[in-house]
Parts: structure tokens; sequence; C-alpha cells
């Protein structure tokens, strides 16, 4: 299970399989009809704007691969689509390093992306939000400025043709006995 914290509450989270857990690599998979489950109050962002998994209670369409690196302020997720499972991009995550909990993991989505194309071109997402949300009193001005950074961080390595993950993972196929995963009842515990 993967929990988003924001100052120290849990405020949604998602059942998963661990896939691979090494010195250097976590591996995620949230598969299809996977739950998600928010906090009460917290299908909304924190300033009242629908999230934009609100009012969904299972995850929609294949499932996503999860990388991450311990310590790392950002995650690689891997997108399928269509019938035949077609790999559709990957999915630069900015966010805080994974912390282990008695639950799973936890972590904070900080708003900015990068997509990447299968043909390797990319661009930023929602670079525009991460202003307002200082303006908001979600973040200090320090805070965004150690966003972009870390953005612009991986951007120079894709632009300088370095990618940290294997291009195998966009071949990887989840285990199809695997049963449905479940959520704690007590998952929003802090």
């Amino acid at each position: 299970m993967r929990r988003d914290v924001w100052r120290g509450q849990p405020y949604g989270a998602w059942g998963g399989y661990v896939v691979s857990d090494e010195d250097d690599l976590l591996v995620l998979y949230m598969p299809t009809e996977s739950p998600l489950a928010w906090a009460p109050g917290y299908e909304h962002n924190f300033f009242g704007e629908p999230h934009p998994w609100a009012g969904r209670d299972r995850w929609q369409g294949h499932g996503v691969l999860q990388l991450q690196r311990p310590g790392e302020m950002h995650a690689v997720w891997v997108f399928w689509d269509g019938s035949e499972r077609e790999f559709a991009a990957w999915y630069v995550n900015i966010q805080e390093p994974f912390r282990r909990t008695p639950f799973g993991f936890d972590s904070q989505d900080l708003e900015l992306d990068l997509v990447i194309r299968p043909d390797g071109s990319w661009e930023w997402k929602d670079d525009e939000q991460l202003d307002p949300w200082v303006e908001r009193g979600r973040w200090s001005a320090d805070e965004v400025a150690e966003i972009r950074a870390e953005g612009a961080r991986v951007a120079a390595e894709l632009e300088a043709g370095r990618r940290w993950w294997s291009e195998e993972w966009a071949s990887w196929k989840p285990d199809p006995s695997w049963p449905l995963p479940t959520l704690p009842p007590d998952w929003h515990v802090a």
C-alpha cells in the first residue's frame, strides 16, 4: 500500500504489490481495480479543487508500475494503453522520497511531473500549478524552488540521453494469478 501524506496526515491511499524491493530500487504495482481511498474531506485537494482521481474508489485502465530509488525525490511510473497493453509513457512523478511504514510506503506528491513518450520526447506537466500553491500556503517559495530543481535535474538527464531505469520495465507484465489487493480499514491513521 502507498499513502500520500501532507504535513503528517495521510490523505489518500492505494493498494498494490511490491514487485521488487532491493537496496537500490523499489518497484510497486497498482493493478486495474486496485482500491483507492481518501481520508474524510480529502476527495478534493487542499483548497477545495477536485483531485484528478476524485470520485473513484478503484484504479481504472491498465495497472501502473512505480519505480523508485531510496532517497530520491521522484518516481518513474510506467503506463500502458489499448487492448494490447502497449507501452504508453514513462511518467516522472516528482514526490517526496518514499518512507517505509507499517502499512507499506508513504510519500507526498509534489505536483510537478514530466511525461516521456515512447519516442523519447518529453514535456512538463503541472508546472503552472506550483506558484499558486505558494500563494495559497501549501508550500513555501523555497519548497517550490526545490521541487523545480528536482524536475530540472531529471530534465537535464533526459536531455543528455540518460535514464537510470531499465527500458525492460516497459514490457513488464504482472502475474495473472495475483489477487486484487486490499486496504486495511485504518489506513488513514497517522
